[in-house]
């Protein structure tokens, strides 16, 4: 890259304003594309150059997306935002464009390249200013690329979020500063990674992992279900499902009677309000260590449970350690406040986390019924920021359980929306889950028997009765699998 010959100017604008990394999303398919044609590339560019994008951000060839950069002369940029929080990424989210979306971050030298141009708003947006010059580079709306989302800007004030800054063919890979943290081996540097493969990240203390738990506690989750052959409400079967997942957790972490950091755990209850569904000495509580969880049960209680025996199976009773107890007061059902808190919470484990190859965090969300004091596009946004938020390993996983007290045909892990059979409800719940990685195939056709080795199968459920909640369970906590064998760790 040749710089301008101002550049310092453009520099002293970027200081007064506090800008040290400019962003461009992607998935993270693409990023071994990246890698192995040593940068990024504009989608024209690697037309010409014969490289396949295996999933274009803006739609492909003949879009409208593409046909708008061709009409304005775009097609040869690649296009770089201030803000990491791209409605765009959103977009092609919903639409199916991208399902595991990555955050490449970009050095601003590229800002002083002397074929770079800067949009005060999407370059192809109508009304937008585009231009090389320094009086170009200053109609970007400095205060506004710096707000947290569009949502918290005026209407008319909402496009300048947009700004992008068009760096002429390509950005090479060393402009691109966090390109080493996805696993993925770089030429002459092979000393920096160990695998291309996500969500393969092994679970030790130097690198936990987080699980939370959303649990719907409003006043529908009253009915009654039957669970382990005892009449109870949905709620307390819940409850008794979510402590017994939590205390296996527990104990994966025990060893030699030294329980191991090996991951956060947070358990978020929401009907009205969303809040922390802890009990006891933990209430209030957030994020919980496994030792705090050891040490620290509510209460302990006899419930009934199929115990194997030489003899064969026999209903005995059994003690449970309870740190959730059943609740099913909420008037309304938030959901969009649990998933707020639950990505307040990932919000700062991300920030502590960010420099290490954790296994990326896994939230299950069960509900009895429709969210409600919503609409549907905000919880498709709430659920597609859960599921943009990335380790070096891979996205978040987003699981989210539909339950029913009684045995109605229920779907679980569909690889399509056709498998709902026009299930509304279900069909949403679909788009708000995460696209599972391959490697927990094995584990979904060795509990359910029917899936296929090589589709990949979405983290949700519709219609699910407490037997299959709990085998979903099982599926949701796999990473727990992961655990380092390594004694010292």
């Amino acid at each position: 890259m040749n710089k301008r010959s101002n550049w310092e100017d453009f520099k002293s604008i970027l200081e007064k304003n506090h800008i040290t990394t400019l962003y461009h999303f992607t998935d993270r398919d693409n990023l071994e594309s990246i890698i192995n044609n040593g940068g990024l590339y504009s989608w024209k560019d690697c037309e010409e150059r014969g490289i396949t994008i295996a999933k274009p951000g803006g739609g492909g060839p003949g879009s409208a997306s593409w046909m708008l950069d061709a009409r304005g002369g775009l097609e040869h940029y690649v296009r770089v935002s201030f803000t990491q929080q791209h409605p765009m990424m959103y977009v092609a989210m919903n639409e199916g464009r991208i399902s595991n979306p990555v955050i490449l971050e970009i050095s601003p030298e590229v800002i002083y390249d002397e074929q770079t141009k800067y949009a005060d708003r999407n370059a192809t947006r109508n009304g937008v200013q585009v231009g090389g010059s320094l009086d170009d580079f200053k109609k970007i709306h400095f205060s506004t690329i710096k707000a947290r989302n569009h949502f918290d800007l005026d209407v008319d004030e909402q496009p300048f979020y947009q700004a992008e800054i068009l760096v002429k063919n390509f950005i090479p890979l060393k402009y691109i500063t966090n390109i080493g943290n996805f696993g993925i081996p770089i030429p002459n540097h092979p000393q920096q990674l160990q695998s291309k493969f996500a969500y393969t990240a092994r679970v030790d203390r130097e690198h936990p992992t987080a699980f939370i738990f959303l649990i719907d506690q409003s006043a529908s989750m009253r009915r009654i279900t039957t669970f382990n052959g005892e009449d109870m409400t949905l709620s307390e079967a819940v409850a008794r499902i979510v402590n017994a997942q939590v205390n296996e957790l527990v104990e994966r972490c025990v060893k030699n009677n030294e329980t191991r950091h090996y991951f956060d755990i947070a358990m978020i209850g929401y009907g009205s309000e969303a809040y922390s569904a802890w009990n006891g000495s933990l209430e209030g509580r957030d994020f919980v260590t496994p030792e705090e969880i050891r040490d620290n049960p509510f209460q302990k209680i006899m419930v009934k449970e199929e115990v194997r025996t030489r003899k064969g199976v026999t209903v005995k009773d059994v003690e449970k350690k309870q740190w959730m107890v059943a609740r099913h007061d909420g008037s309304w059902t938030k959901m969009d406040k649990a998933f707020k808190r639950a990505e307040g919470l990932l919000d700062s484990w991300m920030k502590d986390h960010h420099d290490k190859d954790c296994y990326p965090p896994t939230i299950i969300n069960i509900t009895d019924g429709e969210y409600n004091g919503t609409s549907d596009k905000e919880m498709q946004q709430l659920s597609n920021q859960l599921k943009s938020m990335f380790t070096n390993d891979g996205n978040v996983l987003l699981f989210n359980i539909h339950i029913v007290p009684g045995h109605a045909e229920s779907v679980v892990f569909p690889a399509s929306v056709g498998e709902l059979n026009g299930n509304g409800y279900g069909e949403r719940l679909l788009s708000m889950s995460s696209l599972l990685p391959l490697n927990y195939n094995e584990q979904i056709r060795a509990i359910f028997g029917d899936k296929q080795t090589d589709i990949r199968y979405h983290a949700m459920g519709v219609n699910t009765g407490m037997e299959r909640l709990v085998k979903m369970m099982k599926i949701g906590t796999l990473s727990s699998m992961l655990i380092s064998q390594n004694p010292t760790k």
